[in-house]
């Protein structure tokens, strides 16, 4: 499976888990449903006594009659209303909206809670007079209960659709945010196997030239041949130790090119001349591993074909204070002819997206009959200072 396989199906299936989640009940902890509850109802207990006291003061203006309750009964009240409250809110989280009929379920919900309001105030009532804390007076005339459960069912009614609102956005937020962790894991994970991909495309396509020049040698030039393995030897331990990091030393980068680039001299050395910038003098600055041998690999393969005389390869390393600029520039034939991006300048180009977005370009092309130049920009990554970082993942 390749990358772009193993991208679509991952993408796939996230996109399918989201799908069949919609509409689904929101889930929070219980030790989460408990805290916003307690401080929703608190908040509706402080208001409702409030409320209650202030316009019991305004009829003990004109008269004796008590018409609310006294505060301690209300609390009371509130007190033995709040298990129902946590109940129907967690009940409602794990019936969800869709379809139909669970929202009649949570306006059943909604209703049998804001119907025991009023009972529960009779019950608190009934104890405190069982109690001896509460005067028959206290209570409410008989005529009267229709009125009263009317009134508290719509206060309650009200006040359960502003909890219920309030804990189903909390869960559907905590949802999103754990929705997008995901997703952005995912595309952590996408990107890792993308680079990944990416490199393991250029061993295949390099081993496959190198070993075909070196069978070229065999039978004409065993000695060559020979001297030529140990040198593959070293660009392959050096090919799979690059393949492993994101990124490696510009100096190091160079070097790997300058091992290639001498066992293409080996087999090209009346026809291949080769300018590499000083290894000892770059600075340390960083650079994605193995993006300059496709431009340099594409350098030899173009440079030599179409024509029997030499080329000229050279690399050149350039720095501004924000950008690094490599360029390869070789000679070609002047009738050769110039074709689309093959796999490796598609290869650098989409590491390059994937690695720095619009931070980073690439531009190849005949710049005259007889020169190609391949440009890298990149933004430069300076050395890391941070003991924690894992090497290979520098800065900007």
């Amino acid at each position: 499976m390749n990358s772009n396989t193993y991208v679509t199906t991952e993408v796939a299936s996230l996109a399918l888990a989201s799908e069949r989640q919609v509409g689904r009940a929101a889930h929070v902890s219980m030790r989460t449903l408990v805290l916003i509850t307690t401080l929703f109802w608190s908040y509706v207990t402080l208001s409702n006594v409030l409320y209650a006291h202030s316009l019991q003061a305004d009829v003990a203006r004109i008269s004796d009659l008590i018409v609310f309750a006294p505060w301690g009964q209300r609390v009371l009240q509130h007190v033995l209303l709040f298990p129902a409250l946590l109940g129907c809110y967690w009940a409602s989280l794990r019936i969800g909206w869709t379809p139909t009929w669970r929202v009649l379920a949570q306006s059943t919900l909604g209703v049998a809670f804001a119907a025991l309001t009023f009972w529960a105030m009779v019950l608190v009532i009934e104890l405190l007079r069982l109690l001896q804390l509460q005067t028959a007076a206290a209570g409410q005339p008989p005529e009267s209960i229709g009125v009263l459960w009317i009134a508290s069912f719509t206060n309650f009614f009200l006040s359960y659709g502003f909890g219920l609102t309030l804990v189903t956005g909390f869960a559907l937020y905590q949802r999103f945010r754990d929705s997008e962790l995901r997703v952005a894991a995912l595309e952590r994970e996408w990107g890792a196997a993308r680079l990944a991909a990416l490199r393991m495309q250029l061993s295949p396509h390099t081993l496959f030239n190198l070993l075909h020049t070196i069978r070229g040698q065999i039978n004409w030039e065993p000695q060559v041949a020979q001297s030529m393995m140990v040198q593959l030897a070293d660009l392959l331990r050096r090919l799979l130790s690059a393949g492993e990091r994101d990124f490696s030393l510009l100096a190091e980068e160079l070097r790997f090119v300058r091992l290639y680039l001498e066992l293409q001299k080996q087999r090209f050395a009346d026809r291949l001349t080769v300018v590499l910038p000083d290894l000892e003098a770059q600075p340390a600055i960083w650079v994605p591993s193995l993006i300059l041998q496709p431009l340099v690999e594409n350098a030899v393969v173009h440079g030599l074909a179409g024509h029997g005389g030499p080329i000229v390869i050279c690399v050149e390393v350039l720095r501004s204070s924000d950008s690094l600029i490599l360029r390869v520039v070789n000679t070609i034939s002047p009738d050769h002819a110039i074709g689309c991006d093959g796999i490796g300048l598609s290869n650098v180009r989409e590491r390059l997206a994937v690695q720095f977005g619009p931070q980073a370009r690439l531009s190849a092309g005949p710049t005259d009959a007889t020169t190609w130049v391949a440009r890298l920009t990149m933004p430069v990554l300076r050395e890391f200072t941070q003991q924690h970082r894992p090497p290979g993942q520098p800065v900007f």
